[in-house]
């Protein structure tokens, strides 16, 4: 079993509110772990009929808790990296990424450069976007770091890109019925479908805000 089969193990035993925060921050950090394997189980399982929660022990009854748990935990993890950033600097940041331990957790130079890209190219809103783009997601918060971002504005757009990103895989918990398989294999598909509908959104109302402008004049 692989180090992240072993996790899913334990999780499974150990599924509260308390692992999914824990589970979460991992995820958000510089640490490999898909959040694809943490929300929607969770989820899943607050969805079963009161009977069946109290034969299994298990007392996550509310997929709204669930979000807001695991939106604390991603938050933790992405301070952690922004922190870590900030204090170590560029150098120590991309040294380690390119050390043997960095590559253990999938880390390279490589991806901190597409990282680092895609926060200059998008701004700060690029903290609530990547949220949604896997390779990206658990990166983000280091060009935020390493270019020192308004914590403020970093808190929100990470709240905001993590609240929704969980809301996601919550509804694909009650949809998919567990099937992580299923899930993992069109995560990559979910995110893009979602950026479209954030996208179409933003344009309606922004379009809508212009008409009303139009019609005052």
């Amino acid at each position: 079993m692989t180090f992240v089969d072993n996790i899913i193990a334990w999780y499974s035993a150990h599924m509260n509110y308390a692992s999914i925060t824990a589970l979460m921050a991992v995820e958000s950090s510089f640490i490999p772990f898909p959040s694809e394997v943490v929300i929607p189980p969770a989820a899943f399982v607050a969805g079963q009929p009161d009977s069946v929660l109290c034969a299994t022990g298990n007392y996550l009854v509310d997929v709204t808790i669930i979000v807001l748990f695991g939106t604390l935990g991603a938050m933790i993890g992405a301070i952690i990296n922004y922190g870590l950033s900030v204090w170590l600097g560029r150098i120590i940041i991309y040294k380690f990424a390119d050390s043997k331990l960095g590559h253990l957790c999938l880390l390279s130079s490589e991806k901190l450069e597409k990282a680092e890209s895609y926060f200059r190219e998008k701004g700060n809103v690029s903290t609530f976007i990547g949220r949604f783009i896997p390779g990206i997601r658990q990166l983000i918060s280091i060009p935020a770091g390493l270019s020192r971002m308004h914590f403020g504005a970093f808190l929100w757009w990470t709240f905001l890109g993590a609240f929704c990103w969980n809301c996601v895989l919550a509804a694909v918990g009650y949809v998919a019925a567990g099937q992580m398989d299923l899930i993992k294999e069109y995560s990559h598909e979910l995110s893009v479908a979602i950026l479209i509908i954030f996208g179409l959104a933003i344009v309606y109302f922004i379009v809508k805000r212009f008409i009303v402008s139009a019609k005052k004049q």
